[in-house]
């Protein structure tokens, strides 16, 4: 006999998923429609409304893709890249190197411009490699997950006084906590994922595209290869003409919903002042006990934080206490930060003074139970 799976109740800290809100999971247990269903078509005629708000435009083509963030990376630069296509590509941390790596899978080239981990990039070095390339396109991760890292991406639009240009930023942990301002900031095509700032359950990816951006899929010497994520196919269901492409995760869909009323219910001024208030009173509690962060303060991002890991401290055994005493779950560094650093997400309806207050209460206690010198 397989028993009833009853999972506890964590507090989620780390880089995500975020904890939900209880009419965020009212909404999953709903009554299931067709994905043809009239009232759902409205459902998804209201997310679309509402992520325009959130990811701050005016586009038509916003909508949500069935699938995580790496579906929505994947959704744009498959629709976006051709063959052989040279594309500038900015890596400062392990997304900018998943997004290079992307590029490559599609066929196109990447040329990479670099920064270490958690430090910005060089937007003169920026500006070289696409001067000297044939580019068209550039990428940038405007919250890089792996290293608590903000790069300052309405800094792109530099870029059209060489030539034209498309630019496509990863919106993954700032949508929702940090103001992405896609109109504003001249971008183009981005992606995000819901299980974050958003504060919906994982398993669906909201994207964005420019006419700009639609105008170059169009013009693609051949169609997308893809067929799953083609973005053409994707807004022929959500657009006016509802024409069928695959059955769309409705329950997810109410879920994100929600979470998007909620968002805009609080208001996203309001919600970008409660994620920075917020991380700046974690990181004051986190220097206050001598420890140090990875990142400089102006390009912290409020979504996620990264603590450089005290020396002799084990990061597995303190994440496991977290875990097994407090039900605290943190994330651990990975690639070139495995071991050196804790991930710290305060997003979404994570993002309180009471688990700030808790974590730093909890974590002095077992760093001085293992051996740290805490202030």
């Amino acid at each position: 006999m397989i028993n009833e799976f009853n999972p506890p109740q964590r507090i989620l800290l780390g880089p995500g998923p975020s904890n939900v809100e209880a009419r965020v999971l009212k909404a999953l247990q709903t009554p299931i429609l067709g994905h043809l269903d009239p009232e759902y078509l409205r459902c998804l005629g209201d997310i679309q409304k509402m992520l325009r708000a959130v990811f701050e435009t005016q586009n038509q083509v916003t909508l949500s893709i069935s699938g995580t963030g790496g579906a929505g990376m994947e959704t744009c630069i498959a629709n976006l890249v051709e063959e052989g296509e040279e594309v500038v590509t900015c890596v400062n941390g392990f997304f900018g190197q998943r997004i290079a790596e992307m590029v490559q899978r599609w066929g196109g080239t990447p040329v990479r411009v670099e920064a270490g981990w958690g430090q910005p990039l060089d937007m003169q070095q920026v500006r070289e490699a696409f001067r000297r390339s044939s580019a068209r396109i550039v990428t940038m991760v405007h919250a890089e997950t792996s290293t608590g890292m903000r790069q300052p991406i309405g800094d792109l639009q530099s870029l059209r006084d060489i030539r034209d240009a498309i630019f496509v930023v990863d919106s993954v942990t700032s949508l929702g906590a940090h103001p992405v301002s896609i109109d504003a900031n001249r971008l183009d095509a981005s992606y995000s994922c819901s299980q974050k700032g958003l504060g919906a359950p994982p398993g669906l990816a909201p994207v964005t595209f420019s006419e700009r951006a639609l105008d170059k899929i169009r013009k693609r010497k051949q169609r997308p290869k893809t067929w799953y994520l083609d973005i053409d196919l994707n807004d022929k269901y959500w657009s006016t003409d509802h024409l069928y492409h695959h059955t769309s995760p409705i329950l997810m869909n109410y879920a994100l919903r929600e979470a998007l009323a909620v968002i805009l219910e609080e208001g996203l001024p309001a919600r970008w002042e409660r994620h920075r208030s917020n991380s700046e009173a974690f990181v004051a509690g986190i220097e206050a006990m001598g420890l140090r962060m990875l990142v400089s303060p102006e390009h912290r991002l409020w979504s996620l934080n990264a603590v450089c890991i005290p020396e002799g401290i084990d990061d597995a055994r303190v994440r496991a206490r977290l875990l097994n005493e407090f039900n605290i779950e943190i994330g651990s560094g990975f690639g070139a930060l495995k071991g050196k650093v804790w991930r710290i997400g305060l997003m979404g309806s994570g993002s309180t003074r009471n688990n700030v207050l808790l974590l730093l209460e909890v974590l002095r206690k077992i760093l001085r139970e293992e051996g740290a010198r805490i202030s």
